[in-house]
């Protein structure tokens, strides 16, 4: 069994997906060819706004973000202790101070009750200048992006959008990578919309930001290839992941996410009696990057873990350690969260649109008879 079968997905696409690696290889436009511009039309129309801009991955592509707002030493990026590295990782990169904030207990996203408390205190400390608010759209489900962005307007904070697990979730029908005031995704092969290597994307509506995202990705490109305008990265996506996204968007929305959405309800009515299973609020609708319980107890979980692995059955624990205990932010955390116990608790089951019903009863049986020995 595999934990997201690229495999199953592949052989389902594998003509088209084939044909379309070819046709880059005969024209030979491995960079910035005319699919990426194609990728970038299609991308913005689904999720709803006026500019989408490919680069080569995820984490650039929140980098990318900051550097066209100019985010600097001295300003306060209030980002999920419960989240992946990236999230923060990409503040101190631009010279800022990640501030941390513990997330909600059942959709793991943001808590805005915290998250205003930590703005008051870094207003009142006075050492930090509040400037943007990292609103991650965790394992499929979109953050509460009505109430962040009250915030937001209150204090006159940016939102970037963190989905790179968002891609095609929505509330009540407008998309992931539309909320903020800058969205972003990853295209790595294990998100909900993955190519075959790295690449990400930046969404947006204002047009200057968007000018500056495009000269910022190659170079700090001004009016030609060696008028430089500003420093800026490498991260382009190429013509071939391109192509396979292409293909792939188009199955992604006719099939896939009705299909992964039909697994997770099949393993909340199976489970919901055995585990704490996820929670989706009332108007929204998760993409399922991650099918995430809880159990009872550190050792219950790492139990459950291991007798899955025997069973054949893969699963994960995201994330293990919260983002103020890594050691990368040492001595730059202004705040200790309790989401260590969170992470305690937490265990990531298979999920993907081309699971079997067979596969899917072996999982939750294999749970329910591992807690009804051990219960």
């Amino acid at each position: 069994m595999e934990f997201r079968d690229l495999k199953a997905q592949y052989n389902e696409l594998k003509g088209e997906i084939d044909e379309a690696i070819s046709d880059v290889l005969t024209e030979g436009n491995f960079i910035m060819g005319h699919q990426v511009i194609e990728l970038e039309r299609e991308l913005a129309d689904y999720v709803g706004v006026k500019h989408c801009i490919t680069c080569a991955n995820g984490t650039d592509a929140l980098e990318m973000a900051l550097m066209a707002w100019g985010i600097k030493e001295g300003d306060a990026v209030f980002v999920p202790d419960f989240t992946f590295f990236s999230s923060g990782e990409v503040v101190p990169l631009v010279g800022a101070t990640p501030v941390f904030v513990d997330v909600y207990d059942d959709t793991f996203n943001i808590n805005v009750e915290n998250l205003e408390k930590e703005i008051e205190r870094v207003i009142f400390e006075g050492v930090l200048r509040p400037r943007v608010i990292v609103a991650v759209d965790l394992f499929g489900q979109p953050a509460d992006h009505k109430k962040i962005r009250e915030i937001a307007e209150k204090y006159q904070l940016l939102v970037l959008e963190d989905s790179a697990q968002g891609f095609g979730g929505s509330i009540e029908g407008k998309k992931a990578c539309g909320f903020g005031d800058i969205g972003t995704t990853s295209f790595f092969p294990a998100k909900p919309l993955g190519c075959y290597g790295d690449g990400g994307a930046v969404f947006t509506n204002d047009d200057e930001w968007a000018g500056t995202l495009r000269s910022i990705r190659i170079h700090g490109k001004g009016t030609g290839k060696y008028d430089n305008v500003r420093i800026g990265r490498n991260s382009r996506l190429d013509t071939i992941q391109a192509a396979i996204l292409l293909v792939k968007l188009k199955n992604f929305k006719k099939v896939e996410l009705d299909r992964v959405n039909r697994v997770a309800e099949f393993y909340s009515k199976e489970l919901q009696e055995y585990v704490k299973v996820p929670y989706i609020k009332p108007g929204f609708y998760s993409s399922w990057a991650q099918y995430t319980i809880k159990l009872s107890n550190r050792r219950e979980r790492d139990s459950l873990k291991n007798y899955l692995k025997d069973k054949g059955i893969p699963s994960m624990v995201y994330y293990p350690k919260p983002m103020h205990l890594q050691e990368a932010f040492s001595g730059i955390v202004t705040k200790k969260t309790e989401e260590g116990v969170l992470c305690d608790l937490v265990l990531s089951l298979p999920i993907h649109p081309y699971l079997k019903e067979g596969e899917m009863w072996y999982v939750v049986n294999s749970i329910k008879n591992f807690l009804n020995d051990h219960l």
